[in-house]
């Protein structure tokens, strides 16, 4: 006698409401995947908003002002020049801890050219930047080709320069400099057009910069998604490039609202989009980040890992020279004490901005960002009055936790 077969009835699918919270929490799941993988991209970023945000309140809306936004980018402008090429140094491996020393005399030999020798202050420039390139090249030759370690040449170069300093200038300070050179490092953009309450030709330059920072956004993403590479999610994305958009447009509207762009900060936009470009996708960029990442491995895929070190430290030198000029520029006269310590504020600014202490990681945009938390600590805390023992305290604790969360998300990377 056979028995019937029972059937069991499935349950239907979640429908309506289970399906939404269902949908939502892959939604979360995916943004919290998203910020994590990103954490160390734009980590500073954020902070740099919470630290601007947190000053803007405790200064009563000093930070802010017109006139403070043109005084923050003229007062950091030759750090964050220092930055940019301390990053690309860092990122293939090294550590360069003469370009404080290497600023105070190209600032020095400067000086003696226009206001001694009456040299035109254009030649002078030249032949300054010259001296910074061979400076460099000096010693890209002894780390790369000698292979003497790039911690003792540079702390050689550091002596070296600073004494070299004290020689040319002895030990006085020497100024001015012609009106031309001192427009450099403190001087605005010309007015255009009609009369506003704005100025116009920053208004013009921030809305094209803000075209620029889309399409570039847009660009990179399509990219890696046609590479099959991680991107961000789409939320996040648009939260990324609203972000950008609003940062850029309170900057332009600042600025203009006071004396329009300082000159120095166009100066600043070439090198952030220049070697922006050059680390994104030129080979030479490629190359020095396989340096930094894994030398063996760069050696055996046929990358000169010689001739891009000497090529790092070179650029170095240039741009410790550029820096030096602004510097001098800036304050009028060059001395022998300038430059002290930059080379820790450059190195800094680099870690903050996300640089690895075993290089191979880091990017141009993000050493701007380690220069600009720092130079926002130094003008709130001066704004709100903290003493500078204080901001010494604070800044190395910034330093600290940079470093500290570098080391930790490799860990968990399993690095």
């Amino acid at each position: 006698m056979s028995t019937p077969a029972t059937t069991k009835s499935t349950a239907p699918p979640p429908q309506g409401d289970g399906v939404a919270r269902t949908g939502g929490a892959q939604v979360a799941r995916a943004l919290l995947d998203g910020v994590r993988r990103n954490m160390r991209q734009y980590g500073m970023l954020l902070a740099l908003g919470l630290i601007v945000l947190l000053f803007q309140v405790w200064t009563g809306g000093d930070l802010l002002l017109p006139r403070n936004v043109s005084n923050l980018v003229l007062q950091n402008s030759y750090i964050l020049i220092l930055a940019i090429g301390m990053m690309m140094v860092i990122i293939s491996g090294h550590i360069d801890l003469s370009v404080g020393s290497l600023m105070a005399l190209v600032g020095g030999v400067g000086a003696v050219l226009m206001v001694e020798h009456q040299l035109s202050w254009p030649v002078a420039v030249i032949l300054a930047l010259l001296l910074g390139a061979v400076a460099g090249a000096l010693q890209g030759f002894f780390i790369a080709y000698v292979g003497i370690p790039s911690f003792i040449v540079t702390l050689a170069g550091m002596l070296l320069f600073r004494g070299l300093t004290e020689i040319f200038l002895q030990g006085q300070t020497l100024g001015p400099f012609p009106e031309g050179l001192q427009k450099i490092a403190n001087g605005f953009l010309p007015e255009a057009g009609p009369q506003t309450n704005y100025h116009n030709l920053t208004l013009l330059l921030g809305l094209g910069l803000i075209a620029f920072v889309v399409f570039q956004e847009v660009r990179d993403r399509r990219r890696q998604r046609e590479f099959a590479l991680e991107s961000l999610p789409t939320s996040l994305f648009a939260l990324k490039v609203t972000a950008l958009v609003a940062a850029v447009l309170v900057t332009t509207l600042l600025l203009a609202s006071y004396k329009g762009a300082p000159v120095v900060l166009l100066i600043l936009a070439v090198l952030l989009v220049g070697f922006g470009y050059v680390m994104r996708n030129a080979v030479i960029g490629r190359h020095v980040y396989a340096v930094g990442g894994n030398l063996p491995a760069a050696k055996l895929s046929g990358v000169k890992d010689k001739k891009v070190t000497f090529a790092v430290f070179l650029n170095m030198g240039m741009l410790a020279a550029l820096a030096g000029l602004v510097f001098a520029a800036r304050f009028n006269a060059a001395s022998p004490k300038a430059g002290v310590n930059f080379e820790l504020e450059a190195i800094a600014a680099a870690f903050i901005g996300g640089a690895s202490m075993s290089g191979g990681v880091g990017t141009v945009t993000g050493a701007i960002i380690g220069g600009l938390v720092l130079g926002v600590l130094n003008n709130g805390m001066n704004l709100v009055g903290v003493g500078t023992d204080w901001q010494q305290v604070i800044k190395g604790l910034v330093l600290l936790a940079a470093v500290g969360f570098d080391v930790w998300n490799r860990r968990r990377a399993g690095v």
